[in-house]
């Protein structure tokens, strides 16, 4: 083949992609897939009936304004101050873009050069590496490490950042620092004490931050989101991304934000004119009228910010429960619709899996696919490859799902919850043979607890 014909250097090794490969997988109707973040409960109805009733109007089924539509970062810019205390221009400090995905790519490729150092704690959202190094620049990375548990549950709290190791990951060659919070796939909120960590270097070091907070409204009880732009100093330095799928469990419109002073932002909408240029104006419309809606009740329980987080917050304890109850030790998320357990002491024989080098969690998930018919995904996706043996022995689940009736589309639901499959495990311990069945039955019908 032509040497015209291959692939650009910048995308040379960023071909692997753990959401093709496991989304595949998990395609079988027989297969629960408790893997990617698909919220399968049902989304408030105002916001069904406003794009219902949107697309049948002419003229917003046509082009808008390229960095936002004007009734969305109207919407976004009233949302957001009650949240900063101050002004937000919406023509000039917020840009729409396609997901958060696409905030992440204008922001990086917009301000981010070849040559400079990127900050990553690990384990990050499985983009950011790649989008850092199409962009030609070297990622640093830095792992958040777990404190003693001593007995009690163990939290996303229990994992922070070594002050010292995160210093010493500063230097002149640092343009910028990934946050996520609340963190995916831990679950981890940062505290203020921690945000002021990072906001020291990054005033020290006159570096740019990234605060990835999709899941911003999904916190549970005892913690607090902080935005670390609020704080002294950040303002200026720092993109704030949000995400409509996340804040509306609407993830198939692709719609997400960035927010910061005019100096950033113009880069991005740069990036975003030469790419994307617009997103989907019958989409921006209707997620202008949920903000609309649930803006003027913010106070209320009934305001899907408020909602929400207390719905999910009793399936994390549920799933808390189930997987304490054969034996795994999971990782209480403080926030977000993710929670990730050590599997090893479930003791799988992995050996028949074709590719014998692949990480131990990525050989769990499809052995568990394939002979549990359960899906999930591995930690280690979110690593780099010198820290993929520190988290290799975690799987991440989702529990956004409505939990009675996660097998109800398949018609196989019979065959899987029946004790036959179970007994044709042969490498599996007895003990862990009847407990995975108990935890799958009361996933599938939690009246038979």
């Amino acid at each position: 083949m032509s040497s015209k014909f291959k692939n650009a250097k910048r995308i040379e090794g960023l071909d692997s992609n753990v959401w093709i490969e496991f989304t595949k997988l998990a395609a079988d109707p027989s297969v629960v897939n408790l893997g990617q973040g698909l919220p399968d409960i049902s989304l408030p109805m105002y916001i069904k009936e406003e794009l219902s009733k949107i697309a049948t109007t002419d003229s917003l089924n046509q082009y808008t304004r390229g960095f936002g539509h004007p009734s969305l970062v109207k919407a976004l810019s009233c949302l957001y101050e009650k949240l900063y205390q101050n002004q937000i221009n919406p023509d000039k400090e917020i840009l729409v873009t396609v997901g958060a995905y696409g905030s992440l790519f204008n922001a990086i490729h917009g301000l981010i050069d070849e040559g400079d150092e990127v900050i990553i704690i690990v384990p990050f959202y499985d983009c950011y590496e790649p989008m850092v190094r199409m962009a030609g620049a070297t990622p640093v990375f830095v792992p958040l490490r777990s404190k003693p548990v001593d007995g009690r549950k163990w939290s996303s709290s229990d994992w922070t950042l070594d002050p010292q190791e995160l210093a010493s990951k500063f230097n002149s060659k640092t343009k910028a620092i990934i946050l996520n919070t609340p963190h995916n796939p831990l679950g981890k909120v940062y505290t203020r004490e921690e945000l002021q960590v990072i906001a020291d270097l990054c005033i020290k070091y006159d570096t740019l931050c990234i605060s990835d907070e999709v899941y911003e409204w999904l916190v549970y009880a005892g913690n607090k989101h902080l935005k670390i732009a609020t704080f002294p100093g950040m303002w200026e330095r720092t993109i704030t991304i949000g995400s409509a799928g996340k804040t509306f469990s609407v993830t198939g419109w692709k719609l997400g934000w960035s927010i910061g002073p005019d100096h950033l932002i113009k880069h991005l909408q740069t990036v975003q004119q030469n790419t994307v240029y617009t997103c989907a104006t019958p989409l921006q419309e209707a997620l202008a009228h949920a903000f609309w809606i649930d803006i003027k009740r913010m106070d209320d329980p009934e305001c899907y910010f408020n909602s929400l987080p207390k719905e999910l917050e009793l399936k994390r304890d549920r799933m808390v429960h189930l997987l304490e109850s054969i034996g795994l030790k999971p990782i209480v998320p403080d926030g977000g619709y993710f929670i990730i357990a050590d599997v090893s002491l479930m003791d799988a024989d992995l050996s028949d899996m074709e590719n014998n080098n692949e990480p131990y969690d990525y050989k769990f998930v499809k052995w568990m696919t394939k002979n549990k018919k359960l899906s999930a995904i591995p930690v280690s996706a979110f690593c780099n490859s010198e820290t993929k043996l520190q988290f290799e022995k975690f799987v991440r689940f989702c529990f956004i799902k409505v939990f009675p009736d996660l097998t109800m589309r398949s018609p196989f639901r019979p065959a899987f919850v029946s004790f036959d499959m179970f007994h044709h495990l042969e490498h599996f311990l007895t003990y862990w043979h009847s407990k995975v069945h108990q935890v799958l039955l009361v996933i599938i019908y939690p009246d038979h607890e």
